[in-house]
């Protein structure tokens, strides 16, 4: 099934009276989902913060309240996106983007320290009376102004310098301030999202091929320099950097193996005591791990299967191109996060520092991943019955 060159959007929305999905399975699911994960995140950010807030003359609450504050600021962001037509973020692809750019190029300014300071050898947080993370608003606004520009160049994506060239270097722009903060894997991911997208909307396999080996010794460069070289040592020989790269994957292994079946209980983790580093957003998952063992797990990834199938279901059935090109993304968002996050968690992957979607601590990112689940309820909102293998509007059979 190939895309054609125009982009039939449908006239009218359909009200929510005639929506086969606003009285389906599909949002009430998805929206449980959610709020499942959410208070099973804020249970477990307070047992995993409680100790590290103490240690910083901090009340043990205080991790948990500032994140209820961007939970209720999500939930209400939720609705807004669910309530309004997912079209409407079209025509704010170029503004939202250029508004990131922005804040993304303060924080790499020299003389913007005053409100992007030096935070662990990297700035990556805008303090505008509230702390945030621009990077996080990046992976939103690069799906959306993919999408948006995806529709447009339905019939470019044969030709190199007419197709993927101009996503590119647009991408580029973002992430480049990225980069220099430096954040290899929030850049990493934002492209990975970024090109998700592109290659849904029709965007040559061989292309991405080509580019890859282009970019190859760039990418090699940034892996061997620094500490990022250390951590894929250990990540190639744990046993002989457990003292240094290797130290936070071997004691979240600890965390995870001392868990078993049904964990040690709810509070009683020893790792968070000062042995796991970041208990509390990049090793969560090993810290749930160890009090709730393989079921807590279980339960998590069964959470995160429900929202992706779901999410690829609205996907399918979007109404338009654009529709589905943005729930791809929305999608891709929270699962690729989720995946690497447990891969790290695992052993599996190098330390990369990414929050685990709707758990961790980290309100930027709790927000996003809020308001992408309401761009997919107001997706499955707007979308018509339709019987199974419906043809988008826009695309033919080849």
């Amino acid at each position: 099934m190939t895309p054609v060159t125009t982009d039939a959007v449908p006239r009218s929305a359909p009200a929510f009276a005639e929506s086969g999905l606003r009285h389906g399975w599909e949002p009430a699911v998805l929206f449980g989902a959610t709020l499942l994960l959410l208070s099973f995140g804020l249970v477990n950010l307070y047992s995993a913060s409680a100790f590290l807030a103490q240690r910083q003359a901090l009340p043990d609450t205080f991790y948990l309240l500032r994140q209820v504050t961007g939970a209720a600021a999500g939930l209400v962001a939720l609705v807004i996106a669910a309530r309004i037509p997912y079209t409407w973020w079209r025509p704010l692809a170029w503004p939202l983007l250029a508004l990131v750019w922005v804040a993304l190029v303060l924080l790499v300014l020299p003389w913007t320290t005053g409100i992007a300071p030096e935070i662990n050898g990297a700035r990556r947080w805008l303090n505008l009376g509230v702390a945030l993370q621009p990077s996080e608003f990046a992976k939103l606004a690069v799906i959306i102004w993919t999408a948006h520009i995806a529709v447009r160049k339905q019939g470019s994506f044969r030709s190199l310098s007419q197709g993927l060239a101009p996503f590119l270097l647009i991408w580029g722009l973002v992430l480049v301030p990225v980069l220099l903060q430096p954040d290899l894997s929030t850049a990493f991911v934002i492209a990975v999202l970024g090109g998700l997208t592109v290659f849904s909307a029709g965007a040559r396999i061989g292309h991405f091929l080509f580019l890859g080996l282009l970019l190859a010794p760039l990418a090699l460069a940034q892996l061997g320099a620094g500490f990022r070289r250390d951590r894929l040592l250990a990540f190639r020989d744990l046993d002989g950097h457990l003292s240094a790269a290797g130290y936070q994957v071997h004691q979240s292994l600890i965390a995870l193996g001392s868990g078993g079946v049904a964990g040690v209980g709810f509070g009683e983790g020893r790792q968070k005591f000062g042995f796991l580093p970041e208990p509390h957003n990049d090793f969560i998952f090993s810290m749930i791990g160890e009090e709730w063992g393989f079921l807590g797990v279980s339960l998590l990834v069964v959470l995160y299967l429900a929202i992706v199938v779901i999410g690829f279901r609205i996907a399918r059935r979007a109404p338009d191109l654009f529709g589905r090109l943005l729930a791809l993304g929305m999608t891709n968002l929270i699962a690729l996060q989720a995946v690497l996050h447990m891969g790290v968690g695992l052993g599996l992957l190098p330390p990369t520092g990414l929050s685990l979607p709707l758990v961790s601590y980290g309100r930027s990112n709790l927000l996003v991943t809020l308001v992408a689940i309401g761009v997919l309820l107001s997706i499955a909102h707007h979308t018509p019955d339709a019987e199974p293998g419906r043809r988008l509007p826009g695309e033919v059979l080849r």
